[in-house]
């Protein structure tokens, strides 16, 4: 799933693209803008894959925003003025939407973002066992394989890594386990997501890491049983 905000100072076309948007299956529009100032805030603290970008803005030119973000993501310029089309392909924008713009245009201009970011994932998961999470204002690279657990509180996950200091994130689980390899990585509350190579043993509904001890709650216990019985 491609994690997306959207920036433009008209809520009119803010709506448009949270409108197209919720008929594609490859896109979540986790948020939208209308001033650049707060969505500088949000990507400080949230990984994204791409951003719908407006580049007529009041404040802060949307070329510009884009040239000061640290993510490395993918941006789709929406604009009405076509003069900016040549400096948007200048920044390697991934497209150039021209308002007001179909619903067609718009699935060409996200199945390009999908396509880089399926090769980029499938080159991931063959070449990279790190990940880079944000916390603390950088980004922490953190090897795979040790992560001990992940823990879910509200809005924030605390990661804990072998021989490491804790890691606390402002994401969700869904999100985190996107990222992780699935056939390793299993929800088994709605708080904890486990490495099956990490569990050390399973007693009575309790799986041990260590020291740890991690509940697993009912809604997650059959797909959990079925993963372990396949390891063996």
């Amino acid at each position: 799933m491609i994690r997306a905000i959207a920036i433009d100072d008209e809520p009119l076309a803010l709506q448009v693209i949270e409108s197209f948007c919720a008929r594609l299956d490859y896109i979540q529009l986790e948020k939208t803008f209308t001033k650049t100032s707060e969505a500088h805030k949000y990507l400080r603290k949230q990984p994204v894959d791409l951003i719908f970008l407006d580049i007529q803005m009041p404040m802060q030119n949307g070329l510009s925003f884009y040239a000061d973000i640290e993510q490395n993501c993918q941006v789709i310029f929406t604009t009405a003025f076509s003069e900016y089309a040549v400096e948007g392909f200048n920044v390697n924008a991934t497209d150039y939407l021209l308002k007001p713009f179909s619903f067609e245009r718009f699935v060409q201009a996200t199945e390009k973002a999908k396509q880089a970011f399926d090769t980029r994932n499938k080159f991931s998961n063959t070449e990279a066992q790190y990940l880079f999470i944000r916390a603390d204002y950088s980004l922490n690279k953190i090897l795979i394989s040790d992560i001990l657990f992940v823990e879910g509180l509200d809005d924030y996950l605390k990661i804990h890594i072998r021989n490491q200091k804790t890691i606390v994130a402002r994401m969700t689980m869904k999100s985190i386990l996107e990222k992780l390899p699935a056939p390793e990585f299993m929800r088994v509350h709605r708080s904890f997501i486990v490495p099956l190579s990490g569990i050390d043993k399973v007693r009575n509904k309790i799986i041990y890491i260590g020291d740890e001890e991690i509940p697993v709650s009912a809604s997650y216990e059959a797909a959990f049983q079925e993963a372990i019985s396949g390891k063996k």
